[in-house]
Formats: structure tokens, sequence, C-alpha cells
């Protein structure tokens, strides 16, 4: 079919905001209020619709970007649900390019936090229309009069032009479906009796948001800002038509920005073989798309992230996606573990390589490239950013290790500069000493602590390569009782980095299965990763110890077997402590120089370099 929505009625809006202020949720309102969804459908029933990714489901946290298109009145609203998240910045501004405004919700009661600076000042600069929602008024801490006066405070810092510095306000209980153009005088637990209804925001959209601006005389121009991929279909590029209209069947150049300096762009033609818009939750079949409409197109399977589509008679390319650079990185390698092939289905060094190759391809916000020796540096915004790739990996059947991160040194004007962080945490008063002591031992420059109700809300800065390992270590001593978010703010001139106290580690000197038996008797030496059944191989860490030296130990020790039977007291003293759960996110913040983690579908497992002590020891004796 054709797209019958006039560039006039057509609304592109990003909804944008903090980690946890409710963005994906209030999507969920306008789906399930709008009339795309039965009353008898899977869907109604569910949370987070648009966050149909196992990760982001189970991380409860928006990973890509996703748009989705409403039909309200004679209008189609175009909105795009944005990460939260800092690590994911990138996912943010690639996609704000296809937006005309935004909306920017902020939790009544946590109030500006650092993304939401970010974003805000993103959208800002790409001239971007806004609306605010003062997001969740229903919570018992909730203070949307203070909220909405930081915002303001916020946009008088931020604003790149004085008419953004007017915006119509909203207060909202997003869970509940309910948008408020007036704060109610209802008391919190009597919200929920309100109606649903969230049309005075669309209707805001409509007033206040522009249209794109009408240009089918031109010729065809679109970007492409993602890439999905469908098991029928194929490849599908997504983008905002910039201009001009294009058909089923039109012949198109993809014209792909210049890699370096010294390169110079490179185009091909092809052809459009079939477009869709997504509708609800559905993709519909179209035959032609205009001027603002957000489509997907199937045939220019050569075209990659940030390449331009246009007429092959008009090859203009659009500017180059810029995103904010990486600060951290990584080297995946084959794994070269004894385990070697036993729990993945692709573990060869040639399989990987296709993989990362197909990902550098579609993924603007890492920058991955392919090392001397065949392996890969993957570089991301933060530990999350690169745990949540490598998690992507090994569920796909991938096996691989991974070096120590390493922070990402960038010269300017002949010095070499590594990113600042600014690391916002809110923690109970009776945490206080626990926080300024780890980050006092990190050099963190304290930059401001304020009282938030029986909270303690700090922000600190502080050197991406200070900050690896922080968060797993203020849970540990918090027992999980903290907030903490970080994003990189500036550059900073580098500096010798201090020695780090080491911590021993405990490592396997046998092959075999761990028995609880062998446990037992070395607990006392550490904390194990491990439980007992668990195959270990030599030189494969299974713990951390109690001093600075690495212990070598035998876990599959058995007891030695006589004539004797084992009293009910011997069989009672095997009480085996909680092994210390073993995430990516962990494991990136513990690695040394000489270990490396190996990731597979099935496990994750630390281990030293060389596996065997002696060539440890020779290792260290050459340096």
């Amino acid at each position: 079919m054709k797209s019958n929505t006039p560039t006039e009625k057509i609304r592109n809006v990003a909804i944008i905001a903090h980690v946890d202020h409710g963005k994906t949720t209030l999507v969920d309102a306008f789906i399930k209020q709008s009339s795309q969804l039965q009353v008898n459908q899977e869907e109604m029933q569910q949370d987070c619709i648009l966050d149909f990714n196992e990760l982001e489901r189970e991380r409860g946290i928006t990973i890509q970007a996703k748009s989705i298109s409403i039909p309200y009145r004679e209008y189609m609203i175009n909105i795009i649900d944005t990460p939260g998240h800092a690590d994911f910045g990138g996912e943010v501004e690639r996609t704000l390019h296809m937006a005309d405004g935004c909306v920017l919700l902020v939790d009544a009661q946590e109030g500006v936090m650092p993304q939401t600076k970010f974003v805000l000042k993103k959208a800002l600069e790409l001239g971007l229309k806004p609306i605010v929602v003062v997001n969740k008024i229903d919570k018992k801490l909730a203070k949307p009069a203070d909220t909405l006066s930081k915002v303001q405070d916020l946009f008088l810092e931020l604003a790149t032009d004085p008419d953004q510095l007017e915006f119509p306000t909203f207060y909202a209980v997003g869970r509940n479906g309910q948008v408020f153009t007036e704060l109610p005088t209802e008391k919190e637990d009597a919200l929920s009796d309100l109606q649903a209804d969230t049309t005075p925001l669309l209707d805001a959209m409509i007033e206040t948001i522009p249209s794109p601006t009408p240009q089918d005389d031109q010729p065809f121009r679109m970007q492409v800002t993602a890439i999905e991929y469908d098991p029928h279909l194929g490849r599908q590029l997504i983008g905002r038509v910039d201009r001009g209209v294009v058909n089923t069947g039109d012949p198109i150049a993809i014209v792909s920005p210049p890699e370096g300096e010294s390169a110079s762009e490179t185009s091909h033609k092809t052809r459009v073989k079939a477009m869709s818009a997504r509708v609800g939750l559905h993709d519909i079949a179209i035959e032609q798309a205009h001027t603002g409409e957000i489509v997907r197109i199937i045939g220019a399977d050569d075209a990659n992230v940030g390449d331009t589509l246009c007429d092959p008679s008009a090859i203009e390319p659009m500017p180059a996606i810029k995103v904010s650079p990486p600060s951290l990185r990584i080297k995946i390698e084959a794994n070269t573990s004894p385990f070697l092939g036993k729990e993945g289905e692709f573990a060869s060094l040639k399989q990987l390589q296709n993989r990362l190759e197909h990902e550098k391809l579609a993924n603007v916000s890492l920058r991955i490239e392919k090392a001397d020796d065949g392996a890969y540096t993957v570089a991301g915004r933060g530990e999350l950013h690169l745990a949540v790739f490598i998690e992507t990996l090994r569920r796909e059947g991938y096996e691989f290790q991974i070096r120590k991160p390493e922070i990402i040194i960038t010269e300017v004007d002949g010095k070499k500069m590594e990113p600042l962080e600014e690391v916002f945490i809110e923690v109970a008063e009776e945490y206080q000493g626990v926080i300024t002591k780890e980050l006092g031992q990190r050099k963190a420059e304290l930059v401001a602590v304020e009282p938030h109700d029986s909270m303690l809300q700090y922000t600190y800065r502080m050197r991406t390569r200070d900050l690896l390992g922080l968060k797993r270590i203020l849970v540990t001593a918090t027992n999980g009782n903290i907030v903490m978010h970080n994003r990189v703010v500036d550059l900073v001139e580098w500096a010798p980095h201090p020695e780090e106290q080491y911590v021993g580690r405990l490592i396997s000197a046998t092959t075999g299965k761990a028995l609880a038996y062998a446990m037992n008797s070395l607990q006392d030496r550490g904390q194990f990763f491990i439980e007992p059944n668990t195959d270990v191989y030599e030189g494969m860490i299974i713990g951390i110890g109690n001093t600075d030296r690495d212990i070598m130990m035998n876990p599959t020790k058995a007891r030695e077997k006589n004539n004797v039977r084992m009293s009910r007291a011997e069989i009672t003293l095997v009480n085996l402590k909680a092994p210390i759960p073993l995430t990516i996110e962990y494991a990136l913040g513990f690695l040394q120089d000489d270990e490396i983690l190996e990731v597979t579908p099935k496990n994750l497992r630390l281990r030293k370099k060389y596996l065997n002590k002696q060539q440890r020891f020779d290792a260290e004796k050459r340096r």
C-alpha cells in the first residue's frame, strides 16, 4: 500500500530520560491506549512491550533505541524510545537525528540526574522542540515542584536558543498510563483511581512539535540510522526520509562516508526490493514513502549505519553520524582454553572474526578494529556497554577470551589525554564512611554531597581507569543498597597510575572436577568462584585469597578410600560458604595483565595467561 499520511501530519518524537525514569513504560501506555492492541492480546498484560530483547528484559533497561508509529486523530506520531543508561548514549545520539522534537521525562523523586543532562544537551544541540513530563508523581517522596524547578535551571544552562526555554509541562504516573496538564491535588494512593489517559501529551506533540519540512519535490535521500535482521526478509535498513519520495522497485545509490582523513566517499547502485513501516507492533508493507516518514528498506544489503541512500541522479551524502568517543576497550581473541570447543557452537578464529566484522558495520557506538595477530579490540563507553556485547555473543553460541580492559588514551596538542567521568552515588547515611574511604583511595574529587530524605547523594569526578571495579566493591560493601551512575564529561592529561593493591588468587593446580571434600579443607584460604562438581583445569582462577600472594591448590582431591566409614561428624563438617557470583562486569574489573576471561555459552572462567606454574615463573623472570 502507499503511505497516506501527508508530511504536515507527521510528528517525529524522541522520548529521552535518565535510566529508570519511565520512558518505556510511558510508551507502553501509548500503545495500550491506542487502537493498536486488542483487549485480549497478550501484550496488554506486559510491561516494557518494546524491550523484546532477552537481555533488556533481564536487566530491566533499554539497550537499543526503537521506533513505533501511533495513528492519532488524522496524524501519525512516530515515537522513538531511547536508552537511558549512559553506556548506551551512542544509541541516543544516533536516533535523535530522526526526530523533530523530544519528550523529556524526569522522575519526581530523583529529579535531574547525570544522564538527564546528557540527553537534553544532545537534543537541544540538534534544535529539537522539547516537552517536559514530571513522571512518577505517585511516589511517597515525590517533589514535583522542586523537580520542575531544577529542570528549568537545566534548560537555562543548556539551551542553544531562547525559544527552547518555553516548553509545555505535564505530570504523569506512567505505569498507570496517566498524564495531567496540572499537578493533581489527590494524595499519592488516590491517583490510581483517576482515569488512565495519555491524550493530553499526544495533543501537545501535535501542537508543539513541528512537522518535517515538505520536500517531496526534491530527489530522494535517507540516512541509515539502524539495521535489523529478519530471518525471512534479510537486512532491514531503518531511517527517516530526509527528502523526496521513494517507491518499491526504485533504483537507489548507497553512499558510504570516508573512513579516514585521506579516504573519499564511495558509492554503488542497487534497487529497493521492499519497504515497510512499523505501525503499532507490526510491520506494514508499503510501496511508497515520502519526506519525514520513518521506514524500513529492504534490498540495499551492502549499506551500513551512517550510509546515505539516495537518488542515483543526485548523489548528495548526509553528514556522518557523530557519536561521543568510547572510553574503554578490550581485546577479544579466539579461545585457547583446555576446554576449547566443548561448550560453544562457534569456537574458531574465523567464525569470531566474521561475527565481529558484522558488528563493526551495524553498530556505530562500538569501535571495533582488527589487530595484527587476528584478534580484535572492541571499544565502548563503559563496563556495562562492553558486558552487554559480550553477553550477546555468548548467547549466540560463540566462545572466546578477553584480556584486561584498557582506558583509551587520546593525543591532544601533543599531550596524552584520558577520560574523566562524573560519578553519581546515592546511598544510606550509614555507609558514608565506606563511600568516602573507597573513593578517596581512588583519588576521586568530591564535587558535591547533598542529603536527600534518608539518603546521601554524592557527586564525584574521577578518571575512568580508577572507576573499574568500583561498583562491584561498593555493592558488596553496602549489601546492594546503592544507586550509582557515571558518564564521561571531559579529557584530562594522563598521569602515571599508582600501583593498586593486589589481591591474591586461588589457582587450581590440577585438571578435573572440583569436590566438596577438597574445597571444604581449602576454603579458609579465601573465597571461591566455583561450586562443587565444577570442571576446572590447571591455571584456572577458582577464587580470591586472604593475602596478596597467589595460592596453588588442588580442588579435585578426593577422600582417601579405606575400610573406615565416615562418621556423622565428618559428614556434617562439609559446610561450604556461598561462592562469589562471577559476572562479566565483575570479571572485567577483576582482570590483571597476566589474566584472561574465558567466555562460553555455558560458563565464565578466569584463568592465568600461562596455565603452568613454571611458565608463569619463567615469564616473570623475563620481565
